[in-house]
């Protein structure tokens, strides 16, 4: 099999027939993303235990490397909620020099997924593993925030769920009235403002005759940082600002360093590679695969899953050497610029542009951002996040799938992100044999009387390892049936064979030969057919004893049957 390698960024094609006002909407669009960027990016790099720079820094190269080398139209790159919890265990058990290292490997794996076209892989995890987890994510980021969100006087937060429900509690009575008074207020503007804009709302007047609803691109993260900022820093309440933590955000530009770097360094960061390398995987395909269901824009093709991992590659290998974080697409953003209006990966790197602007000219006024306002964006972020509603539709749907969803979302908030996956996907795979080998049966048949013993069934299904435990009733049967018996199986609704479900069927055949019968399968479809005819099967069959004559009709000479009598 030849294997060629691919790389064609969606941008060479997307600007194809390129115009000015495609060129204006994505400017626009652009534009608006970048705002909205700005505070989600410290505020996912601070939940995440490092400086506000290394978001901010990582939404800026990583989202101008995914829309320039990415294979959706629309996809807006940069940290993302769902690596929040992922980073931070990393960072608390390696430290951030091996997190650089851990995300620089991650992207190489996610360049090779792409590289050999393995980006259609994602879409084997059951979605009630993705639900799963991105809920048990939303949990453990909303219990991180906590801390900041109420002021409470602790210095580091423990990395497992437990310890920071214990730790929270210990501190409680710490907190801050004016940090939870301000991160109240946050979250509370952020559920009310998109409802400003409803038909059916109030319209509120403002000076100059505007209204409220004049003000519908402005998004509610940024309205909430200014006016909360402004408040607390006027009115000197005492909270925990940026540049009380953090001393500020630099206004410069990200110096390139090389982490230290070791082989045996590498071999200790094996499972936070995949880990990070896996999410960022599933997070970028998934927000993908929304947008192009959000789409109209008829400029909007669909995703190429196979470049776009290659550019989250890209991306997560070359941000870490500016003190970056994990790349990956993010759905918030994405929509948000879908709805804007763009059309092409220009927006993204706009978006990168702007956000880099705004960071260069206004970083000195980010000191006085206070923290609990970032952990109420925070909070409605995991809000948002969460797929509540799953859970009260549970009760539609079956066993299997309520035990995938509930068992990786507690796995997820008491262990991490890599136990409930792979114990999810296990656990997926159990189930899904369980339930193919349900659907394989073997049924009895009535034969014409021959005169000679005979069993015949009718396989259906799938005859797999996992089934082939249903081949032994039929064994059984054969191995108590008189000797010489004929035994017919009828494959015509057998879809397919795997080699322990053929070892089934030899088992069948040794039962017949050993009682001195002869076993004849006709209908094979295509697939059993290849096996049975490659593994030998079809010849065993043909080198039986032919099959003996049955009686002849008539009577011999000089006899007559009495009355009632059935020749043979």
């Amino acid at each position: 099999m030849s294997f060629s390698f691919t790389f064609r960024p969606r941008i060479a094609d997307a600007l194809r027939g390129y115009n000015h006002s495609r060129a204006l909407a994505d400017l626009g669009a652009g534009a608006t993303v970048g705002v909205v960027a700005l505070p989600l990016a410290m505020a996912f790099a601070i939940a995440s235990g490092l400086p506000p720079q290394a978001g901010l820094w990582t939404a800026i190269i990583g989202g101008f490397l995914v829309a320039l080398l990415g294979g959706t139209n629309v996809q807006i790159g940069g940290p993302a909620g769902a690596f929040i919890v992922i980073v931070y265990g990393i960072v608390e058990r390696y430290g951030v020099a091996n997190l650089l290292i851990s995300t620089a490997c991650a992207g190489v794996l996610l360049f090779a997924l792409g590289l050999l076209r393995l980006g259609n892989l994602v879409r084997f995890v059951p979605v009630s593993i993705v639900i799963g987890f991105t809920n048990g994510i939303a949990v453990l980021i909303a219990v991180s925030q906590l801390k900041d969100f109420l002021g409470l006087s602790i210095e580091k937060m423990p990395g497992n769920f437990f310890s920071q429900v214990h730790v929270l509690a210990l501190h409680i009575d710490s907190a801050n009235p004016y940090a939870l008074g301000l991160g109240a207020a946050c979250l509370g503007g952020l559920f009310l403002w998109p409802r400003l804009f409803m038909h059916d709302s109030p319209v509120l007047r403002m000076p100059g005759g505007h209204t409220v609803r004049s003000f519908v691109r402005i998004p509610a993260p940024v309205i909430a940082l200014i006016t909360l900022t402004a408040l607390s820093h006027g009115m000197g309440y005492p909270v925990e600002t940026l540049g009380t933590r953090f001393g500020g955000i630099p206004q410069s530009l990200p110096v390139f360093a090389l982490p230290e770097f070791s082989w045996d360094t590498v071999r200790l960061l094996v499972a936070p590679t995949i880990t990070i390398a896996l999410l960022g995987a599933i997070e970028s395909l998934l927000c993908a695969r929304v947008a192009d269901q959000l789409a109209s824009s008829p400029h909007i093709r669909k995703h190429d899953p196979n470049q776009e991992l290659m550019a989250q590659g890209v991306a997560n290998f070359v941000v870490p050497f500016f003190g970056g974080m994990p790349v990956t697409g993010t759905i918030a953003r994405t929509v948000t610029n879908l709805r804007a209006g763009a059309t092409s990966p220009i927006a993204g790197m706009v978006h990168a542009a702007t956000l880099a602007a705004i960071v260069l000219v206004a970083a000195p006024l980010a000191l006085h951002i206070p923290l609990a306002v970032l952990a109420g964006i925070l909070l409605h972020v995991a809000w948002n996040m969460g797929e509540w509603h799953e859970f009260v539709r549970l009760k539609h749907f079956s066993n299997h799938y309520r035990l995938l969803l509930l068992g990786t979302f507690f796995l997820t908030v008491v262990f991490d992100l890599t136990v409930a996956v792979q114990v999810g996907l296990v656990l997926a795979c159990a189930l899904f044999v369980r339930r193919m080998s349900e659907l394989f049966r073997a049924e009895p048949e009535a034969l014409a009387a021959t005169g000679f013993p005979a069993l015949a069934w009718r396989l259906h299904g799938v005859l797999f390892f996992g089934a082939a435990s249903k081949v032994d009733p039929l064994v059984e049967a054969i191995e108590q049936a008189p000797l010489g018996v004929q035994v017919r199986l009828d494959a015509s609704d057998l879809f397919a064979l795997d080699t322990t479900g053929l070892e089934g069927l030899e088992q069948i055949l040794k039962a017949v030969s050993e009682r001195g019968g002869r076993l004849t399968l006709c209908g094979a479809q295509a697939q059993p057919a290849s096996l049975m005819e490659r593994s030998g099967f079809n010849a065993r069959l043909a080198a039986q004893p032919a099959a003996p004559q049955p009686p002849a009709a008539a009577s011999p000479p000089g006899h007559s049957p009495s009355s009632g009598e059935t020749p043979g």
